[in-house]
């Protein structure tokens, strides 16, 4: 049964087409069990590979826009981070049966933050602060500025104004249109960042994240990975953060005020931006109070209905490589020290 469809031009795929592009392409792996993973997600069809591996088949063709990035970076911010985050195995070529490049990443151990799976607030917030403070510390030299590869997360804010208002009127009654809008006015008057720019994830979501016995150990989806304002990350304290643990959380980064504001601004962004989008493509998808309405699914969303747990969970970002890493396996030895990618 082909998966089913979040846009109305968007490819369809089965199980049936991720094993004919595994035995022309990934021979290796062309016999393990293949299971579509069942997801909101509006960027790419999941497929589990076996017990360990997953595989990413994006759904239109501006959703392949990452996964260069991706080959590129991820290997090489891996062994600097304290948390774990996915490193793609293999790229795939296009087919006469489907159209784009698509990958092939392991699963990771772990269940989705929701809020009932987090054991100490507390001991999230000094996680958190950890990876966001390592993240900053790598070198950003050649790093991708923010663009429609990443969403454009990490631009001054007024670049977005026309777009976020936008968003905020198509929603309608669906959000608290009034406090998101004084929000985003907040965060507009305040200073805008001036100095280097440093790595983002972009999208700090509790469903970007993974949890074992309680403790954050994953941070997964890095589509909109790049180099920007910091306060793009910093809306993680309002998006997964309890109000008792934001002041710390913002006292061990020493986030500004100005950041802080802005990172105020940004939290409700991503959220609005997919919403509106669904809403104008598959507007009975899009209704107040859907899966959709908060991104990616549920899953991990402090929003929605009860989930259900995985003990494994695949990588599920964007992506679309180049040429230069198709169809070939990821090189181990893309990995980067960091004498490679010093701090700053």
């Amino acid at each position: 049964m082909p998966a089913e469809k979040m846009h109305a031009d968007e490819v369809d795929t089965d199980a049936a087409l991720v094993r004919r592009l595994l035995a022309a392409q990934f021979p290796e792996w062309a016999d393990l069990p293949i299971e579509r993973v069942r997801s909101a997600g509006t960027d790419n069809t999941i497929y589990r590979l076996g017990q360990d591996m997953a595989v990413r088949l994006p759904r239109q063709q501006w959703n392949g826009a990452q996964l260069e990035k991706e080959c590129r970076w991820l290997p090489r911010l891996a062994p600097l981070l304290p948390l774990a985050i996915p490193v793609p195995l293999a790229v795939g070529e296009p087919a006469d049966d489907y159209p784009f490049a698509w990958s092939i990443y392991p699963w990771l151990e772990g269940e989705t933050a929701t809020v009932e799976r987090i054991g100490d607030p507390s001991q999230l917030a000094t996680d958190l602060t950890r990876f966001v403070a390592a993240l900053q510390r790598v070198d950003p030299t050649d790093g991708p500025p923010p663009g429609q590869h990443n969403s454009f997360r990490g631009v001054p804010l007024a670049t977005r104004d026309e777009r976020t208002r936008s968003a905020i009127a198509a929603l309608g009654g669906a959000i608290d249109s009034g406090a998101v809008t004084a929000a985003w006015e907040t965060a507009l008057r305040a200073p805008e960042w001036e100095r280097p720019p440093v790595w983002i994830h972009g999208d700090l979501d509790a469903r970007n994240m993974l949890v074992e016995e309680g403790r954050l150990t994953a941070v997964i989806d890095f589509g909109c990975l790049g180099v920007g304002d910091p306060a793009c990350d910093v809306m993680v304290a309002w998006k997964v953060l309890s109000a008792e643990t934001r002041d710390s959380f913002r006292t061990a980064l020493s986030v500004d005020e100005a950041t802080w504001a802005r990172g105020r601004g940004w939290a409700p962004l991503p959220g609005a931006d997919r919403a509106a989008l669904l809403h104008d493509e598959n507007e009975p998808r899009a209704r107040p109070g859907s899966s959709t309405m908060v991104g990616r699914g549920t899953r991990g969303s402090r929003i929605g209905a009860p989930l259900t747990a995985t003990r494994k969970r695949c990588y599920e970002g964007v992506g679309r490589p180049s040429m230069a890493c198709s169809a070939r396996l990821i090189s181990s030895s893309s990995r980067a020290t960091s004498s490679s990618l010093p701090a700053k």
